[in-house]
């Protein structure tokens, strides 16, 4: 990473939501450790992972808040969904019930987030093509339908996981760019922190970072 550890001029919430099993826990740890987890453990609660990324000649911590997709644990994930900036809503190619649950966790996303949160929904496991319950198509259509960023992935593989994080970061940005995310607004999932001091608003990242891992 870079050596100066706040060698960044933006922090990004995160959030990534779906049903248990649809593999949220690889795809973080595929885009923060570069690794495939073959034996990904059931999230409890919330694990959470950081990453930096160069948005626009821009750089950017990600923060992002994994949570269960078991119903049990909805109460307690429902309140890691304010003040994201952004939200990966993932689903599973190989199995249909995964992709039918989607409008609810759209519903949960819509209502307990920010109007200006990125959406964006990921298919999972592509590298499973044999195995495809859900169509390109179709799946293109929902997101479309609910003005959702859409992409196939493989936390296996490595497939567009770069690049969903990165599509949601760059919507994000440009968000911020036009005006339409209020960056004064406790809601809006960003935190602005200049590299040098430019007689901007200077905002710490210490209390996301206390709250830390509960992996």
């Amino acid at each position: 990473m870079t050596a100066a550890p706040y060698n960044y001029s933006y922090i990004f919430k995160y959030i990534i939501i779906g049903d248990m099993g649809v593999g949220k826990s690889c795809l973080l740890h595929q885009f923060t450790e570069k690794k495939f987890m073959a034996d990904c453990p059931h999230t409890i609660g919330v694990e959470f992972g950081t990453r930096i990324m160069e948005v626009h000649g821009q750089k950017v911590k990600l923060q992002i808040w994994d949570t269960a997709g078991q119903e049990r644990f909805r109460a307690v994930t429902r309140s890691y969904y304010r003040g994201a900036a952004g939200a990966l809503m993932v689903y599973d190619i190989t199995r249909r019930s995964t992709y039918n649950h989607l409008s609810s966790w759209l519903t949960d996303a819509r209502n307990l987030t920010n109007p200006n949160t990125v959406i964006i929904l990921i298919g999972n496991k592509a590298d499973l093509e044999a195995q495809r319950d859900v169509t390109y198509e179709e799946a293109k259509q929902f997101a479309e339908e609910n003005g959702l960023l859409f992409l196939e992935a493989s936390a296996k593989t490595g497939e567009n996981v770069e690049e969903a994080f990165l599509e949601a970061a760059k919507r994000i940005y440009q968000n911020i760019q036009d005006g339409s995310l209020d960056l004064n607004a406790a809601e809006s999932g960003v935190q602005h922190k200049p590299s040098a001091p430019q007689g901007g608003r200077l905002n710490t990242d210490s209390q996301p970072a206390k709250e830390g891992c509960s992996c």
